[in-house]
């Protein structure tokens, strides 16, 4: 077999780029993916995202069937091995013989030597055997869920440890299934129902809470649509359209918010306080500060300043926001169903050097709070550390400051992003 289908051909190579050259598996697709027709497109995102996620997995399979570790294997054919058994084990309506046949012919074209005959035997036999090896997997233990659910295992070991064995293991098996697919119309030029009337595929109400969200029945191409072309959508989760709603901000109102990009915040808050409003976006990178002017030209907040800065630096003057929210870069352990190789990326040692910024953001986010006003922290992440702790370490040396309400959300109890979000309000100015 010498030919092969392109969307196998481009998870192939999305999951080199990722596993050998340390790519992002977001940035990789979209790189390679550009030529393919929306039904090979769709397909080879299913086929590299899932092989990311399951690596795990994928690797105990390969390590029982060759009784050498994948580490041990070249490159092309681990890849290889992880796209093959991917499709036997968890793909249901794709052919053995395509599944085994291509893989082959990928490991072959790679130039892995006499590899090719090894993914060729391997995948062979997993068609007999690897079923039952999936099967036999339990999660009675962080190391044993570690490899049925594709984490590492000091993740595993984090959440059973804070949320408990029973919620920790619905957690895992969640984390590998389709995320939300959600999205927020743009109450500055339309209305969610107007939205629902023109979206090619069937969606429901996110909730009285969320007026302006809906969750949409299947996917949607939506950065491809006239919906977003004209500013009229934003595709964003339930729990991230819950932070601005938190917020609050009165209409009218200034607020700064910290960490902007990509700007669905930003822009939901733009269309809260409304025309007679104003929103300072804060960003530190220029590109993505850049690309957030974008955002808010095509969402039609004009409303919206954007700023390139550094969001733990104090402002001048101090306490000048009716509201200030605080976003800072976290984990991101609570979006693992829609970012694959986040899990592969995250760290103890990540985590703690993440709380330490996020709390000096935290703190230049208070400075600029006014007395009266609003102070929000949201993560999406569920690490405690980045969480409660960041909060109550805060709260225990900022007496001008009470908590209002301590949101969290997980995706297997709320079938949404996992976030973490605090609403504070300054009660007095700084106590010196």
């Amino acid at each position: 077999m010498s030919a092969i289908a392109p969307a196998r051909a481009c998870a192939f190579d999305v999951l080199r780029r990722v596993f050998e050259q340390g790519a992002y598996a977001d940035r990789a697709f979209a790189g390679r993916a550009g030529a393919l027709d929306p039904r090979d497109r769709a397909l080879a995102m299913q086929l590299s995202y899932g092989a990311v996620q399951r690596r795990a997995t994928l690797d105990h399979v390969t390590e029982q069937l060759t009784g050498r570790p994948a580490a041990k294997l070249d490159p092309p054919v681990v890849a290889a091995l992880r796209l093959g058994l991917f499709q036997l084990l968890y793909l249901d309506g794709v052919a053995d013989y395509a599944a085994v046949g291509e893989s082959v012919e990928l490991a072959k074209q790679a130039r892995s030597g006499p590899g090719y005959k090894l993914v060729n035997a391997v995948l062979r036999r997993a068609t007999r055997e690897g079923r039952a090896l999936v099967d036999a997997l339990d999660d009675a233990t962080p190391e044993a869920a570690a490899v049925k659910h594709s984490v590492p295992v000091w993740l595993a070991e984090l959440w059973f440890g804070e949320l408990g064995v029973d919620h920790a293991r619905s957690l895992l098996a969640r984390i590998n299934e389709p995320p939300e697919s959600a999205l927020r119309a743009n109450t500055l030029v339309t209305t969610a129902d107007e939205v629902a009337l023109m979206l090619p595929v069937g969606c429901k109400p996110a909730g009285e809470q969320l007026p302006e969200g809906l969750v949409l029945d299947g996917p949607f191409d939506a950065a491809g649509s006239e919906l977003w072309a004209a500013g009229a959508i934003f595709p964003q989760s339930r729990a991230s359209m819950t932070v601005a709603r938190m917020v609050a901000p009165a209409p009218g109102s200034s607020v700064l918010d910290l960490c902007a990009a990509p700007g669905g915040k930003t822009t939901h808050l733009a269309a809260l306080v409304g025309a007679a409003g104003s929103v300072v976006a804060v960003e530190r990178h220029e590109g993505r500060a850049e690309a957030l002017h974008e955002t808010c030209v095509r969402m039609r907040a004009s409303n919206v300043t954007v700023e390139t800065g550094d969001a733990s630096a104090r402002r001048d003057p101090e306490g000048a926001f009716d509201a200030v929210l605080a976003d800072p870069p976290c984990s991101g352990l609570g979006t693992l169903q829609s970012r694959p190789d986040l899990r592969w990326r995250a760290s103890p040692a990540k985590i703690e050097e993440l709380a330490v910024l996020q709390t000096e953001i935290l703190r230049a986010a208070a400075a600029s709070t006014r007395p009266g006003g609003a102070l929000v922290y949201s993560v999406c992440t569920i690490s405690r550390a980045e969480t409660d702790d960041v909060i109550d370490a805060f709260l225990a040396g900022a007496s001008e400051f009470s908590e209002e309400r301590r949101t969290r959300m997980f995706p297997d109890r709320d079938g949404t992003d996992g976030f973490f979000i605090s609403r504070l309000v300054r009660t007095t100015n700084r106590q010196h």
